[in-house]
This record gives C-alpha cells, sequence and structure tokens, in this order.
C-alpha cells in the first residue's frame, strides 16, 4: 500500500487547519455552490481592488499579464505553529486578450515560530510570464525558489520576506480585510487543484488545462468575474 508524501499531507492539513479555524464551509457545504460563491466572491474582490488607492498599481499590470490567480479570503490562524488556506481562482489570456473560464485552486502552507493571531486577508497573483502559468498548471507550484518563481509583494497583509521585484513572474497584491498576525508570508505557499470545484462547475472530468488552455468548459456565471478583469 502507497502513502501520500509527507509535504502533500501537511500541506492539506495546513489547509483543513486554517479553513477549520476560520468557521469556513468550504470543505462541508455542496461543491457546486462553494464553486459559485467562489467566483462571485473573486468578482467583489478584482472590483474592490481597483478602489483600494494602496492598491491602484495593480490594473496596470493586469492589462499585460499572462493569468492572474485571485483568491478572495486567504485566513491565517495559529499559535506558535500557523497554517494558511482560501480558496480561489486561476484565469489567463487568449491570444485573442480574452480571459479564459476560472478553474479552482486552494492555497496552502504551513511554518513554524513566535506567531500569533488570525487574519482574513484577500490576494491577487498577477502571473506576468508564460513560465508562471505553466508552473501552476503542470506542477502545482510552490511559490518561490522552489518552482523557479520569482516573487513580489504590494499592499499590506503579507510578509515582505520577498522585495518587492517589477521583473518578477509574480506580483502579489494583498488587502488585509480582517485582524492582524506576525509572521503571514506568501513565500513557499502551494497552489493545489480543486478537483471538485471544477467538476461541479463544469461537470465530469474538467481540468485546469481544459478549462484555462483548451478552453473547451464555459460557464456563464463566470462571465462578471471575467469582464471584472478587462475580458469577455
Amino acid at each position: 500500500m502507497t502513502t501520500a508524501h509527507p509535504r502533500i499531507g501537511r500541506i492539506w492539513v495546513a489547509i483543513v487547519a486554517a479553513l477549520s479555524i476560520a468557521g469556513c464551509a468550504e470543505f462541508r457545504d455542496d461543491p457546486a455552490s462553494v464553486g459559485r460563491d467562489v467566483v462571485e466572491r473573486a468578482k467583489a474582490t478584482v472590483e474592490r481592488f481597483q478602489t483600494l488607492p494602496e492598491l491602484a498599481a495593480y490594473w496596470r499590470f493586469v492589462k499585460d499579464a499572462q493569468g492572474v490567480v485571485v483568491l478572495p479570503r486567504v485566513v491565517k490562524a495559529g499559535f506558535l505553529g500557523a497554517a494558511e488556506g482560501g480558496s480561489g481562482v486561476m484565469l489567463a489570456r487568449g491570444a485573442d486578450g480574452a480571459w479564459s473560464a476560472p478553474a479552482f485552486y486552494t492555497l496552502g502552507g504551513a511554518s513554524f515560530g513566535l506567531q500569533i493571531g488570525i487574519q482574513s486577508t484577500e490576494v491577487l497573483l498577477i502571473l506576468r510570464t508564460d513560465k508562471a502559468v505553466r508552473a501552476f498548471l503542470d506542477h502545482q507550484a510552490k511559490l518561490g525558489a522552489d518552482a523557479g518563481l520569482t516573487v513580489g509583494v504590494f499592499g499590506g497583509g503579507l510578509e515582505a520576506s520577498t522585495t518587492t521585484n517589477l521583473g518578477a513572474d509574480v506580483l502579489a497584491f494583498a488587502h488585509s480585510v480582517v485582524g492582524a498576525f506576525g509572521g503571514v508570508a506568501l513565500e513557499g505557499a502551494v497552489l493545489v487543484r480543486r478537483k471538485d470545484l471544477n467538476e461541479a462547475y463544469y461537470g465530469a472530468g474538467a481540468t485546469p488545462q481544459a478549462i484555462i488552455i483548451d478552453r473547451s468548459l464555459e460557464n456563464p456565471d463566470a462571465d462578471g468575474l471575467r469582464a471584472a478583469l478587462g475580458g469577455t
């Protein structure tokens, strides 16, 4: 009998722990309703970021982005050890300039040290290169050096452990919705595909490749999110 890789097991423990601490119902509710809710909250996050002066710069990067990941609620909580998690969506821009339909992912990570608090943060990742898009599609990439990706961070709510770099593959824009936390970090977090949400939203067998690259799957409920990003 085979066992899961220890690192993958720790990631899922971290995701479930963070979502449970926050009272999140994502792993209890019907996946179809969760998927619709995540897309609607992602749309609200994109629209809100356009109104925040401290994050206004993100829009000029979206216009040239190869892809985006919108995480409308990343929760981090803990005492001594910490876990973070939150579901969101990834979209990629096609050759025609239009955005794909969204594929569902969950951000997970765990860290240890002197950390205490709870925080809910909206995060938008701008994928500036094809390499970044493929890393998330092909490898469920771990942000940072392990994935060969450089990450620049803007805004409050994320630890400035990575120096902002306008030449980075991934630019992370964050807005702290509630709470404070000593030690919140994006470096080393992993984006994991949400097969249950993808299949509930598009049908059995739906994969990020089919949704984002092949564009063989659609759901009109996502049109509002695509329009908010500047595509149809």
